[in-house]
């Protein structure tokens, strides 16, 4: 089992057109084996003032190409950016919140936790590889955080979905926020739609990753996947 951990990197915004590692569009008209690779990061930080943009890596091994980047990034090194597109963002007319995900999922989890309203409930599942892979959180809400830890309670879906299914639901309606693992994703998604009864409204429910592939094979099933996962309730 590859150690997870969530290594932050602080970088400069402002390079000029002619200071970028390539062009977009050239790029893009490239054979596919030649291509840049991509992939999409919440910003976890923003400081106009200092015009730093900061953004958690998930480090897993010598594998993965954003991983390894950032486990191998030092000053003057280069990073192209796009965006941003569209995100994720508490309501703050939500009754109150649930928030489900592993190391891929807690940037944008504990970036949209700083956005809950004063003393609106929050309930924050989270699942790490052991202690270490906690990190503190900042939520005006009434935040309470399980955390998951592969090491003591092992792989797959069950311990999140037990997790879960341990919690006192608030009265009302809440904004469901469930991302990481496919596997684990979808086994909450059944829970939350067909045991609590939750419906689907107001509700992102996505899986970033599957166990076992690459993120290029991934995205090659990810569509049938979400289909599939459609079809459970």
């Amino acid at each position: 089992m590859a150690t997870f951990t969530i290594s932050s990197c602080n970088l400069r915004w402002g390079l000029g057109v002619d200071d970028q590692p390539f062009d977009v569009d050239a790029a893009r008209a490239l054979d596919a084996e030649f291509q840049p690779k991509g992939r999409r990061y919440t910003i976890r930080a923003w400081s106009p003032e200092t015009r730093q943009v900061t953004l958690d890596f998930v480090v897993h091994g010598d594998v993965g190409f954003a991983g390894r980047w950032a486990g191998n990034a030092g000053p003057g090194d280069l990073l192209q950016m796009a965006g941003p597109s569209g995100g994720y963002a508490p309501d703050p007319d939500a009754a109150w919140h649930l928030m489900v995900g592993d190391e891929s999922a807690i940037p944008a989890i504990a970036a949209s936790l700083e956005q809950v309203p004063a003393g609106r409930r929050v309930h924050a599942v989270l699942v790490v590889e052991d202690a270490d892979g906690r990190i503190d959180l900042t939520c005006p809400g009434d935040l309470d955080v399980a955390w998951v830890q592969r090491a003591d309670a092992g792989v797959g879906p069950d311990p999140v979905v037990a997790a879960v299914a341990a919690l006192d639901f608030p009265p009302g309606t809440p904004q469901v926020f469930v991302h990481g693992e496919a596997h684990e994703v979808r086994a909450v998604r059944k829970h939350l739609f067909g045991e609590r009864g939750l419906t689907k409204d107001g509700t992102s429910i996505s899986p970033y990753w599957r166990r076992g592939d690459t993120d290029e094979a991934w995205r090659k099933v990810k569509r049938q996947w979400t289909m599939d996962s459609e079809r459970d309730v």
